[in-house]
């Protein structure tokens, strides 16, 4: 057996700058350097100068293969002739799965039996042995820690490692060397590798620059954790955003964001929904719900700070699954205003709904889906339920739909 493969989170010491320095040179010519842009559009909405750290263009989509990708590379002879194995359900086994297949190394991944058929079938086209046990991420990882045991695999953690944390931390040195000046910088927490490795980059140089993590509502681990002076362990809840939805953050990255982080924040799936929409329709930037809540804070919170502060929003990543991507454009638009479906009941007769469409038509509003109800229980005889699906320029076209309808004496219901 490879006896490193088994899983001592005791044992481990944190990362120096110097190894986030030698990951970057391990990653060098494999991992993008990832684009740093200012958003004329972001800044006016938060009320401050943002600059968008687009780490959803990275490959596999996320942060994640830095991490994996200087964690393989560390491997000995030894350990990489045993092989890799990792419980996840999407980027870290995206990303461990790349840097196996860059590195020449087996690997196998340990994802729940309800994982996204996409995400199966993205990893298994980086030449990952997929694995399918437990329906959910702890019963994946006790999985995979037996499967480590058996087969002397090394196990690659998703955040609570020194290599895995020093990779993460070469986005940091990127923000180092692409603007120096920065005020603030603001990224998602889940199990802490990304926030625990920039920190540890950013403030060995720039100890003045404030870090703060923005972790659901939902998953409040590591805020929990800091407060009490402990780590803690929260009931699930949920939320669209499972990149950061950790029931209890790494010992080691918990320490390191306790001593280096200047605050941790949240935010709700709302605000998520209207970020992810807001950054498709202005930036053409395709982001993951755990990717866009660092923005998603700033933009439902505001900046407390000065307006000329420079202040970073790491999107750290892009793998959407494609229902709920439809799913967040529908609920985008209605955030916006942009989209309204309205329930009217009318006399079942010739000529009823015509009236109403040509109303409608007159306020250039945009019919999107027309939904008849004669059958429905809560409709009388002789009359005709109608859904509506409208989109509308804006919120001053709902309300003047809405007074059209008074205007008509039409009853409605506004149900979304």
């Amino acid at each position: 057996m490879n006896h490193d493969s088994v899983w001592k989170p005791g044992r481990q010491k944190a990362p120096t700058f110097d190894d986030i320095v030698k990951a970057k040179e391990l990653l060098n010519g494999t991992v993008r350097k990832t684009p740093l842009l200012h958003s004329a559009t972001f800044s006016r909405l938060a009320g401050t100068n943002v600059y968008l750290k687009q780490e959803c263009l990275q490959l596999t989509g996320s942060f994640k293969v830095r991490g994996a990708f200087a964690k393989i590379s560390r491997l000995s002879e030894k350990q990489a002739g045993y092989g890799v194995i990792a419980a996840s359900a999407g980027n870290h086994a995206q990303g461990v799965a790349f840097a196996s297949a860059r590195k020449g190394v087996s690997c196998t991944i340990v994802m729940p039996k309800n994982a996204s058929p996409a995400k199966v079938a993205a990893t298994k086209s980086y030449g990952a042995t997929v694995i399918q046990q437990g329906y959910n991420y702890d019963e994946a990882w006790e999985a995979t820690q037996d499967i480590a045991k058996k087969e002397g695999r090394t196990i690659i953690h998703a955040f609570d490692d020194p290599d895995v944390i020093a990779g993460q931390g070469t986005l940091g040195l990127e923000l180092l060397e692409d603007m120096p000046d920065m005020d603030r910088i603001y990224l998602p927490v889940g199990g802490g590798g990304l926030a625990a490795g920039v920190a540890i980059a950013v403030k060995e140089r720039r100890p003045d620059v404030k870090i703060i993590g923005v972790e659901s509502k939902a998953f409040p681990a590591m805020k929990a954790s800091v407060e009490k002076g402990s780590l803690q362990s929260i009931k699930a809840g949920y939320t669209i955003a499972d990149g950061i939805s950790v029931k209890s953050p790494g010992r080691l990255t918990y320490e390191i964001v306790d001593k280096y982080l200047d605050d941790i924040v949240l935010v709700d799936d709302a605000a998520i929904v209207k970020t992810m929409f807001l950054l498709m329709e202005r930036a053409k930037l395709v982001v993951e719900p755990a990717g866009a809540a660092s923005l998603a804070y700033l933009l439902s919170n505001g900046h407390r700070a000065g307006k000329d502060e420079g202040v970073i929003s790491v999107l750290s990543g892009g793998n959407v699954d494609m229902y709920l991507l439809g799913q967040v454009v529908a609920k985008g638009l209605m955030q916006m205003g942009r989209m309204v479906k309205i329930f009217i009941l009318l006399p079942d007769k010739p000529g009823a709904l015509k009236e109403v469409v040509d109303g409608i038509t007159e306020l250039s509003i945009n019919i999107v889906e027309v939904d008849h109800d004669r059958l429905s229980s809560n409709i009388p005889a002789g009359t005709a339920g109608v859904y509506l699906s409208l989109e509308l320029e804006n919120e001053r076209r709902t309300q003047a739909l809405i007074d059209l309808f008074k205007k008509k004496g039409i009853e409605f219901k506004v149900v979304s």
